[in-house]
C-alpha cells in the first residue's frame, strides 16, 4: 500500500497591492456633500503594519447613494477598494452610512458599513462592520448589542475633525477587531 503525505499548506499573497492597483487607481473619489473620510492602519498581533491588505467598504451612502446605482465610471458611490500602504496605512472617501428600517418604517440598524479584509496569509476574507461614533442609535443596534460590550469599541470610528474619522484593523491579539462569520 502506497504512504500518502499530506500536501503543505500555501497562503496567498502578498498580492493583494500589486495585482489590484489598476482597480483602485480606477476608484473615483467623493467630493460630494455627505462623504466622510475613514482613516486607519491594518496591524498584525504584534502591532506591526500589513502594508498588502485590501478592504472593501460597503455602505448604503447617502439617501440617494441607497439603491447604490452606478455613479461615474460605474462605481457606486457606496462600494470602495483601498490598499494598505507600505505603513499599513489607508484612506477611503466612501458616502456616509444611513441607517437601516424595516417595511414598517422602523429603524432596525444603525448605520453602518460593512468590510471585507483581504491580506496575506488569509485565506479566506473577514467581514467586519464599523460605526461612526457620533451616530445616533448605537446604544440600540442589535448587532453591536451582540458583540461583548468591552469589544465594542473595536467596531466604532472616532471622529477626528470634520468628517473624518480614524478605525483601525487589529487582525488578531488582545485588541484583535471583531471579525463576524457570515
Amino acid at each position: 500500500m502506497e504512504k500518502r503525505i499530506p500536501s503543505s499548506s500555501q497562503t496567498v499573497g502578498p498580492y493583494f497591492r500589486i495585482g489590484l492597483d489598476y482597480l483602485i487607481d480606477q476608484m473615483p473619489m467623493m467630493g460630494a456633500a455627505g462623504a466622510i473620510e475613514i482613516r486607519g492602519r491594518v496591524l498584525d498581533r504584534d502591532g506591526a503594519p500589513v502594508p498588502d491588505a485590501m478592504l472593501e467598504f460597503w455602505s448604503a451612502g447617502s439617501e440617494e447613494d441607497a439603491s447604490s446605482k452606478p455613479q461615474k465610471h460605474g462605481v457606486p458611490d457606496a462600494f470602495r477598494r483601498v490598499a494598505t500602504d507600505m505603513e499599513g496605512s489607508f484612506a477611503v472617501k466612501i458616502g456616509k452610512p444611513v441607517e437601516s428600517h424595516s417595511e414598517e418604517d422602523v429603524r432596525v440598524q444603525a448605520p453602518h458599513m460593512m468590510v471585507l479584509v483581504f491580506a496575506r496569509g488569509l485565506m479566506r476574507h473577514l467581514i467586519t462592520r464599523v460605526y461612526l461614533e457620533d451616530e445616533f442609535g448605537l446604544e440600540g443596534d442589535p448587532v453591536l448589542l451582540g458583540v461583548p460590550a468591552e469589544r465594542r469599541g473595536t467596531l466604532i470610528a472616532k471622529c477626528a475633525g470634520a468628517n473624518v474619522y480614524r478605525w483601525d484593523v487589529i487582525l488578531q491579539g488582545a485588541d484583535e477587531t471583531v471579525f463576524f462569520a457570515w
